[in-house]
């Protein structure tokens, strides 16, 4: 007799766990018990502001209006009426998303009546997250954080060297658009075939540029034009009269004027800029005192793009140390320092934390205990591109620092001992203006011995960890 198959009984262990032998409704979120406490409301009386170029949305608490979130110009009046609603609001601190230079005017007016203001990088409000993008959201996004203190704000030094900075950022710029026109110049010459930048190494010394404006001024003949040369100048007057004959066409003519004139209008604003800066800095208090500054020897002559007055005497009274002690640091560089941070450092805990700032350590990258190489973090910082010309100029010299980054680039390259040096640049820089230490020069002999004592320990951990003893020649 043939018995038919029959259906295999399912397991009831999946019954057994259910109250019911219902199915669970799947549209239906499952309840998650969690124990984590809700954050703490840091700053009660915090408001938001999304800053555009033609308007701002400002959000408030909820409880603070029926409609938290408003659309205000960008216009003063606008600016204004911002300032009073918050007020009828009971603010008492801001965060403002920085956008390109647009917060400015409003930053200034919210710290002018007296808010607490903090301008948050964009970054940490698209890393807090996904979430729509929209204006409103985005207000009330930045308010919420910023409540809770989950925002910090970005370092921006006092009022007192805000003036200094715009001043010096002006110079710069104006020293950027001067040496375009050198390129132009130098174009210009070679259209015509005056090969004037092959026997001078810079058209815009002293050769070089009377050697130009007697060109414009008509002369042609490269016999006269070659003793126009200084004497400090390597080629003779005949090889210089050798590349001085040119074509002379009219159109490459007009083209050399042209450069020529905006050169010389660029360092006539390059003069007034610095006008500006010296009077700046007379007005920084003298912490300094009673001490005296130690003169240090120069070892080139004055470039073109340098101050035109004498500051060093003025930036040690301001910083009441002298920075251009450092090896590479000049006063260009202590007056980048001065303008773009300012003489108190206490907003940074630790020189670590000046250097992180800066973007001169590593980087940190680690997952499951192993280290990934990372590139380097590239900063526009205009303090570190200081220190990174620093340190190349650093790397040069016959001093501890040089044969530092020597030592690093022998083992990293140029790129990584650039950022090396830099960072020691930037520690030292630190200490000089928390604690008022003056710098003192380590002799070469210190330096080599204190290296020779580190190579000593090194092998001789290495030998003993292979089970051997170092022990010295004996001499004879």
């Amino acid at each position: 007799m043939v018995v038919p198959n029959e259906e295999p009984k399912k397991s009831t262990r999946r019954q057994k766990l259910t109250k019911s032998n219902k199915p669970r409704d799947r549209s239906l979120p499952v309840p998650v018990t969690t124990s984590s406490a809700p954050l703490n409301l840091v700053n009660p009386d915090a408001a938001g502001i999304d800053v555009h170029s033609n308007m701002h949305m400002v959000c408030v608490p909820a409880d603070r209006d029926p409609n938290p979130v408003r659309q205000f110009g960008a216009n003063t009046a606008d600016l204004h009426q911002i300032v009073a609603w918050l007020k009828a609001c009971r603010v008492k601190t801001v965060a403002l998303e920085s956008t390109g230079v647009y917060w400015i005017p409003l930053f200034e007016l919210l710290e002018s009546e007296g808010f607490e203001v903090h301008l948050v990088e964009p970054g940490q409000l698209s890393r807090c997250g996904a979430r729509p993008k929209t204006d409103v959201l985005d207000a009330q996004w930045i308010q919420r954080l910023h409540s809770y203190g989950l925002l910090r704000g970005s370092f921006r030094p006092p009022d007192s060297v805000l003036a200094l900075r715009a001043y010096w950022r002006q110079r710069q710029m104006q020293v950027r658009y001067a040496a375009y026109h050198v390129q132009h110049m130098q174009k210009a010459l070679e259209q015509m075939n005056v090969k004037l930048t092959v026997v001078i190494s810079d058209i815009t010394g002293l050769t070089g540029m009377s050697i130009i404006k007697a060109i414009l001024d008509g002369e042609r003949n490269p016999v006269k034009l070659a003793k126009l040369r200084d004497d400090r100048c390597h080629h003779t007057e005949q090889q210089i009269a050798l590349a001085l004959e040119g074509t002379w066409r009219p159109e490459h003519l007009f083209e050399l004027r042209q450069a020529y004139d905006l050169y010389q209008f660029h360092h006539q604003q390059i003069d007034e800029c610095d006008q500006q800066v010296q009077t700046e800095l007379a007005q920084f208090p003298n912490r300094a005192g009673e001490k005296t500054r130690t003169t240090k020897p120069r070892k080139r002559g004055r470039k073109s793009n340098d101050v035109r007055f004498e500051a060093k005497d003025s930036l040690f009274q301001a910083l009441g140390v002298d920075l251009t002690l450092i090896e590479g640091i000049d006063v260009g560089t202590a007056l980048v320092i001065l303008a773009e941070i300012g003489v108190d450092v206490s907003r940074f805990p630790t020189e670590k934390h000046f250097a992180s700032w800066l973007r001169l350590c590593p980087p940190q990258n680690e997952s499951n205990k192993t280290k990934r190489r990372r590139g380097h973090r590239k900063g526009t910082n205009r303090v570190t591109i200081a220190l990174r010309m620093a340190a190349r100029s650093a790397g040069k010299t016959t001093t501890p620092l040089g044969l530092f980054y020597r030592r690093i680039r022998s083992r990293i390259g140029g790129l990584g001992a650039v950022k090396a040096t830099a960072h020691k640049l930037a520690c030292l820089v630190y200490r000089m203006l928390k604690y008022g230490q003056e710098y003192v020069t380590q002799s070469m002999e210190e330096y080599e011995a204190k290296m020779k004592a580190n190579m000593l320990k090194v092998l001789t951990r290495k030998a003993a960890a292979m089970g051997f003893q170092l022990s010295p020649l004996p001499t004879q």
